[in-house]
């Protein structure tokens, strides 16, 4: 009979600050006798253990593909969700000992797919006598330790947050989301567990967890006077001395923060967002950080602690369970206590495996039923649209998006101090194939419209700046001659500037000269019929990859923010239609840019 994980691994008491340590004191294992490891030739005690992690699943369990309704795939063949993960793992339990690893997360993962849009609204787990999330269901069955918070966790609010806690039989851990009001951790802030090693002498491995102080700005509205957000940096400072005070012999920060230290959201909070490299720089005494959020894949990274000089290791595996990391720990018995000798990682891609039929028998109902719910007509359209040439001239399908985007960042000015400025919005042409059918609507058309996890926000530009903006935007075109013949094949994507890096914006009309040079390609930009005044203020609906540096736009990433949500753009679309119950092209569709050549037009 196969052991309980917890008893295997001896339980740990001791998740959140004040807890007692688990089986005893948390006196330094010297005071127990045993001095050095090494005297009389005796050869050293070692042990080593894995420790795997995964970052970003985003509410991915299958591999599928929720949009298309077909099993995921990308230009690299790269598979998803936690049932090809759960495979890996118990190839790595097998090879290791199951005593010998543990299993984290560093965050993101009620959020992302219909299958956890489903569970949050549609049939919520906070309903009574309400359904256990999957990822929780999922993540149980395979057996997590722990999994830090992310941003993402807050976008639905505290109270799916919290029931999604209560149904994860490990702890989600949040050393920095404090309650606003006692400024004491709002969920545990680490997580000691024991490693049995052949020696009577267990390995104490303490795992910190630390999310991103961008939760205040992106989920303002559900965390606003209840939550708050300090940098990663100060409180892994506070942490990691007292968890090395209570004898942990090896720390893991699993960290939602990329490693680049940078930010995307100015000076508006004064912490780093993409901090887990500062981390690993400025506070002595980690061993390794899982990092997330970034959505990179980095199978092994070292930084060098300042302080000490001592390296330490940093993985992040790819999102959505396409990678998972192992960080391997050589120890050794020094002076009466473990000390790490060796620690490196490395990443498994789980394109490599099967899914496991233990994850997908236990969700197939799920996975059905929204499935079903992805293919629930949600309106009819009156004309069949496509996005098809929607890289090169003005279409219905775009200003879909468009519309959508104005008439919720208007209602959502309303009645307050922006209520009166114009609002323009942005929006690419990211697939080629999306379309809308003539006819019924499915959730799923509507969606295929916007196969990014965006979230929309409002930034107020001058005309002047909305200018450059375009400018930019043009330099997507190849620069082709009047009296040339136009080869669509070969007119966009010029300097490897990729479809979703180009973007159309309404509520003005332009033109954009592709026989001029970069720079001084936007001719006749006007306003209400005027040209533009290059003074006036403009709200400007945008996505939140582009607010946050993108595509690096000038002028957005700096401009003063008015408004955010945390609802992904394609729900917003599909919610849209819904409650019109018709997508009637001719109430929306206007063409107000055009490619021209010295005044004429290309198309």
């Amino acid at each position: 009979m196969p052991l309980n994980r917890r008893t295997f691994l001896g339980t740990s008491a001791a998740v959140g600050a004040g807890a007692a340590m688990a089986g005893g004191s948390a006196v330094p294992a010297a005071a127990h006798g045993h001095g050095h490891g090494h005297g009389h030739g005796r050869p050293p005690k070692r042990y080593s253990f894995t420790v795997m992690g995964t970052t970003d699943l985003h509410g991915n369990v299958f591999n599928w593909d929720y949009f298309t309704d077909k099993e995921f795939d990308d230009k690299d063949h790269n598979d998803v969700g936690l049932a090809k993960i759960s495979t890996l793992v118990e190839q790595v339990r097998r090879e290791k000992g199951r005593g010998n690893t543990l299993l984290i997360d560093a965050g993101d993962t009620i959020q992302g797919t219909q299958l956890s849009y489903y569970y949050a609204k549609v049939d919520p787990i906070t309903a009574r006598r309400g359904p256990v999330h999957p990822m929780a269901q999922a993540m149980n069955a395979i057996g997590y330790d722990a999994a830090a918070l992310g941003n993402h966790e807050f976008n639905y609010g505290i109270p799916v947050l919290r029931k999604f806690e209560e149904q994860c039989d490990f702890p989600l851990l949040g050393a920095n989301a404090l309650d606003a009001k006692s400024l004491r951790p709002a969920f545990a802030p680490y997580v000691i567990k024991r490693m049995r090693t052949p020696f009577g002498r267990d390995v104490r491995v303490a795992v910190l967890g630390l999310t991103n102080p961008g939760v205040a700005i992106w989920d303002k509205a559900n965390v606003s006077g209840k939550m708050v957000f300090p940098g990663l940096e100060e409180q892994a400072a506070k942490f990691v001395p007292r968890l090395r005070s209570m004898g942990a012999d090896v720390v893991i920060v699993s960290a939602h923060s990329g490693t680049s230290g940078t930010s995307s959201y100015g000076d508006q909070v004064p912490h780093v967002e993409n901090a887990a490299a500062m981390v690993a720089e400025q506070v002595p005494g980690i061993d390794a950080i899982l990092v997330g959020h970034a959505h990179l894949e980095i199978p092994e990274y070292f930084v060098e602690n300042e302080r000490t000089g001592k390296k330490v290791v940093l993985s992040e595996p790819l999102k959505w369970g396409q990678r998972l990391t192992l960080f391997d720990f050589d120890l050794v018995w020094e002076r009466g206590r473990w000390v790490v000798e060796r620690a490196g990682s490395r990443v498994l891609n789980s394109n490599t495996v099967a899914e496991d039929p233990k994850i997908t028998g236990l969700l197939a109902d799920e996975h059905r039923k929204v499935v079903a719910y992805v293919n629930q007509v949600i309106g009819a359209s009156s004309a069949a649209m496509s996005t098809a040439e929607a890289a090169w001239k003005d279409e219905p399908i775009i200003d879909l998006i468009n519309v959508v985007q104005t008439e919720t960042v208007k209602a959502a000015l309303a009645g307050g101090a922006y209520a009166s400025l114009p609002v323009l919005s942005q929006a690419s042409c990211f697939s080629r194939t999306a379309r809308i059918p003539e006819g019924d609507v499915t959730i799923r058309d509507a969606a295929g419209l916007y196969p990014f996890e965006n979230t929309l926000e409002a930034r107020v530009l001058t005309g002047a700046q909305v200018r450059e903006y375009l400018e930019f935007s043009a330099r997507y075109y190849v620069r082709t001659a009047a009296g040339v013949p136009v080869d669509t094949s070969k007119l966009t994507n010029a300097e490897n500037i990729p479809d979703y890096n180009y973007d159309a914006v309404s509520g003005l009309t332009y033109e954009i000269d592709i026989a001029k040079p970069n720079g001084s390609r936007i001719v006749n930009l006007s306003f209400e019929g005027k040209p533009i005044d290059p003074a006036a203020e403009f709200v400007l609906a945008v996505n939140n990859y582009r607010a946050s540096g993108g595509g690096n736009f000038p002028h957005v990433a700096g401009a003063k923010q008015v408004w955010a949500n945390s609802e992904e753009i394609r729900n917003t679309i599909i919610s849209w239609v819904r409650a019109k119950g018709s997508v009637d092209a001719a109430q929306f569709a206007s063409v107000d840019w055009r490619l021209t050549r010295d005044g004429s037009p290309v198309f």
